[in-house]
């Protein structure tokens, strides 16, 4: 009886210890992510699935790099850079950083709109503003304790993609088998989706979102310190982002997995390769894999949705309230943090006219990737040079396979941005 408690238990633990990394993992796969791993999919088939392999462990080893700095120091990643790194280097980090996340929150409250028209019909402009009060309310008037849990429940909407594959037909044994031994090409659409799956996966906006979060959780939870003032806590805290951020980018790339296989097993066979928004690939679902595949697909969108555009503003409000030295916190009220929410609104309501700006969703996000791959590679640089600097963390500068992990992903990042430019290019 004992060890069967035990079985329960562990799970149970592992679950309550779930925090930044979470949401963080779960906001990975926004709209704009979908549409990406849906392109994927639809193009390459089961081709593409070894991308998301691949990315795993150096999304999880740059995430957890994140969060050390914000366990440790008790600051955001903007307010440290703020501190040992000139403003003429992080500025214009933070300025394209906001901008990108402008351009995301636009292209995502488009395809979420876009759903809601594919599952109900109606005005989808009307939708998108409904849409983008709904997340501003939340933020700004929510309390951050009762926010969060809202935030963790909107992860199981992702859980629509594992359903979704189930009400498709699926050969395992190819999934397998292309996955382990895929068959890498160098035509260049290849390589620009290939490069897309790597910049939609590893992003800017969620290694100030994971750190800041961290800090968030000092200041609400009294038994909480920073590592640096109480080193004492140094075990059991560090265990906790490991695993939460562990499992949680874990279950940002299980979901995206599943995303490309879904499109992969019904609309490549079916000969349905042009997909250009999520709201399309779940549109062209309906007649291949049924309506239920296409309510699950649709209904995964809008719910991630409402989870990543929260993140987006959030990321951004993070940064910017930092950089000027301003309170920032989702648990301070409007009146008390007036710089940090200015940019929560603004962020949202450019980004809800943006989508009256008649901008081509596409482009949208080929901009967004673009100024993403821009910030991310000096950013990465930037927090591997934090985490091993004694300056700024002390005695718990990060070493072992987390380091080894944070620089590969680095090294991917820049080969991305690279390759990205000579795409485009050429």
């Amino acid at each position: 009886m004992k060890s069967l408690k035990k079985v329960y238990i562990k799970p149970l633990q592992a679950i309550r210890k779930l925090g930044p990394g979470l949401v963080t993992g779960a906001a990975d796969d926004d709209p704009s992510g979908i549409a990406t791993y849906s392109q994927a999919g639809a193009q390459y088939g089961f081709g593409l699935l070894w991308t998301i392999v691949l990315t795993y462990p150096l999304m999880a080893g740059i995430q957890m790099i994140c969060a050390r700095i914000g366990l440790v120091t008790g600051r955001g990643l903007a307010s440290n850079m703020q501190r040992y790194y000139p403003l003429t280097l992080t500025l214009p980090l933070i300025v394209l950083l906001l901008v990108a996340n402008i351009i995301n929150i636009a292209a995502d409250l488009a395809a979420m709109s876009d759903a809601v028209k594919l599952v109900i019909g109606g005005p989808r402009h009307i939708y998108s503003i409904i849409i983008g009060m709904i997340c501003l309310l939340l933020q700004v008037f929510i309390p951050y304790h009762r926010y969060l849990p809202i935030l963790k429940w909107l992860t199981l909407s992702l859980f629509a993609y594992v359903g979704t594959v189930f009400a498709s037909h699926v050969d395992w044994s190819r999934v397998v088998s292309e996955t382990l031994l895929p068959h890498i090409s160098f035509d260049a659409n290849y390589v620009l989706l290939v490069v897309g799956v790597f910049g939609t996966t590893i992003s800017p906006y969620l290694f100030f979102w994971q750190a800041a979060e961290e800090v968030e959780d000092i200041a609400d939870i009294p038994s909480r310190h920073a590592l640096i003032e109480r080193p004492q806590q140094a075990n059991k805290q560090l265990d906790r982002v490991r695993i939460d951020t562990i499992m949680g980018m874990g279950f940002s790339n299980v979901i995206s997995f599943f995303i490309i296989l879904t499109t992969a097993a019904t609309l490549f066979p079916a000969g349905i390769h042009n997909i250009q928004t999520s709201a399309e690939a779940a549109a062209a679902l309906r007649p291949i894999a049924g309506d239920f595949a296409f309510m699950l697909f649709a209904l995964g969108i809008i719910g991630t949705g409402l989870l990543a555009i929260p993140v987006l503003a959030g990321s951004a409000a993070y940064a910017v309230a930092e950089l000027m030295k301003k309170p920032a916190s989702l648990k301070l009220t409007a009146w008390s943090a007036k710089h940090f929410y200015g940019v929560i609104v603004i962020a949202t309501l450019i980004g809800v006219g943006l989508d009256f700006s008649g901008i081509d969703p596409i482009k949208a996000l080929i901009w967004s990737a673009v100024i993403n791959g821009i910030v991310a590679v000096p950013l990465m640089i930037a927090l591997m040079h934090m985490s091993s600097s004694t300056t700024v963390m002390g005695d718990f500068t990060v070493g072992g396979k987390t380091n080894l992990f944070g620089w590969l992903a680095t090294g991917l990042m820049t080969v991305t941005v690279i390759t990205l430019a000579v795409v485009n290019l050429i």
